[in-house]
């Protein structure tokens, strides 16, 4: 990792988002950053001994919050572009390509969806493991987390093959807890424990989040969950698509955080017009948005929030059209960046600490160039950003006050010897499991 740290950074001239209700956003303002924090935000801040960005024909805001994904699947980018059955891309997923992974290449997929994500401007990923096939496997995507720069939950699950013995798991996450959560570190470790309630009270003691991935067709809430402090705002629930009113109720009694996948929940055919985002908002709640899968997507934030606006408006209307009186009033982009961004911190459990351009928060800040053909001119901006930047608009990231992006390149990453690294632990996986997409 870069020792690189700008101690005074000053953002000049840019229109800024902070995504924070309490402070105004600025046509033309500056973002100071002062090591690892926001230092201040204003219009003509008089800053002296500051490296300066020039923000001019740029969008500052803050970093983008991937709020679910399972980042060991980078080598099977796009394998499996057109699945909707559920099961047989777990049999491909994890009865043959996952079953055969080493700690390299946990640690290879990892670092690819990494450095994909930064290079999007996705500062924070939410990291759903469910491959941890052992305790060797954890500590290569957790190096791989921590190697990137990124800001992670890593969240530690069980493998979904067959082949694979659970037993290391949930006594290893207090060896996990002790060598990532107590050090202020960007990358923490958390459960994904499903439904297991014995694994929940081992990472409740650990003050870890807690994973469930709930999908109403698939699984339902026991009687047991209605009990007091079994659901808290420890608890993330991903998906959340077809489940009944009087779950979403206790869902949202308990104030859990949800998740939501727009491109991958329509993929499977997850989700209905009932749609999980808005039965989230409905009840209160202020659903964030995750990529999910390598298989069919890739780390690209833009695509999700397209997705989510366009899914929202075909659903609500219609509902109108059938007549439904009750169906909620078109997505603004303002909602779609503030899943994208504030409630992805929620997500975390790290809205205290990003999410937002207030000063004293963790500098994880981008900045998207206005002036290239597909985006000039950006007359508003939380539209340009939400319907109009892309990957490549990028030109700036940085995360905790150092740049991992700068002038539209990566920092202190050797993408050749990556994909090279890449592309042999794939052909590693192919030959020992002799798969082919």
């Amino acid at each position: 990792m870069s020792t690189q740290h700008a101690r005074r950074t000053l953002f000049k001239g840019g229109t800024v988002l902070t995504m924070d209700r309490t402070l105004p956003n600025l046509e033309a303002g500056d973002v100071l950053v002062e090591g690892d924090r926001i230092a201040a935000v204003g219009a003509g801040l008089d800053v002296e001994d500051a490296e300066v960005v020039d923000a001019a024909n740029a969008i500052v805001l803050p970093g983008l919050i991937d709020a679910h994904h399972h980042a060991w699947l980078g080598v099977m980018r796009r394998m499996m572009p057109d699945v909707d059955d559920l099961f047989a891309y777990i049999a491909v997923v994890a009865e043959t390509l996952g079953a055969a992974y080493r700690p390299l290449d946990m640690y290879l997929s990892t670092k690819l969806t990494a450095v994909a994500s930064l290079d999007a401007g996705i500062t924070t990923i939410v990291d759903a493991c469910h491959n941890s096939r052992s305790p060797e496997h954890t500590d290569a995507a957790l190096d791989a987390l921590d190697s990137a720069g990124i800001r992670a939950l890593h969240l530690v699950g069980k493998p979904m093959d067959k082949t694979a013995s659970p037993d290391h798991l949930p006594g290893d996450i207090e060896r996990l807890a002790a060598n990532w959560n107590g050090d202020g570190g960007l990358v923490r470790v958390g459960l994904f424990g499903q439904l297991d309630l014995a694994a929940w009270t081992v990472a409740r003691r650990l003050g870890m989040r807690i994973l469930t991935e709930f999908i109403g067709d698939l699984s339902r809430l026991g009687p047991e969950f209605s009990e007091k402090g079994v659901l808290g705002p420890d608890n993330i629930f991903n998906h959340c698509t077809r489940i009944p009113q009087e779950t979403w109720t206790l869902l949202a009694d308990a104030g859990v955080a949800v998740t939501v996948n727009p491109r991958s929940d329509a993929l499977f055919g997850f989700d209905d017009e009932g749609f999980a985002y808005q039965q989230a908002v409905d009840h209160g709640l202020a659903p964030a948005l995750g990529i999910d899968l390598d298989t069919a997507f890739g780390s690209d934030m833009f695509g999700e929030m397209h997705a989510l606006f366009s899914q929202q408006r075909s659903a609500m209307r219609t509902r109108r059209f059938r007549g439904d009186a009750g169906a909620a009033a078109p997505i603004s982009v303002q909602a779609v960046l503030e899943a994208a961004t504030v409630n992805g911190a929620r997500a975390a459990g790290l809205e205290r600490s990003i999410g937002t351009l207030t000063p004293g928060r963790q500098a994880d800040i981008i900045m998207v160039r206005t002036d290239g053909i597909g985006v000039f001119p950006a007359s508003h901006a939380v539209g340009t950003v939400v319907q109009a930047v892309g990957r490549s608009d990028v030109d700036t990231v940085m995360v905790a006050g150092r740049f991992r992006k700068r002038g539209g390149t990566l920092v202190d990453v050797d993408t050749a010897k990556l994909l090279a690294d890449v592309a042999a632990s794939r052909d590693h996986l192919f030959g020992t499991t002799g798969y082919r997409p």
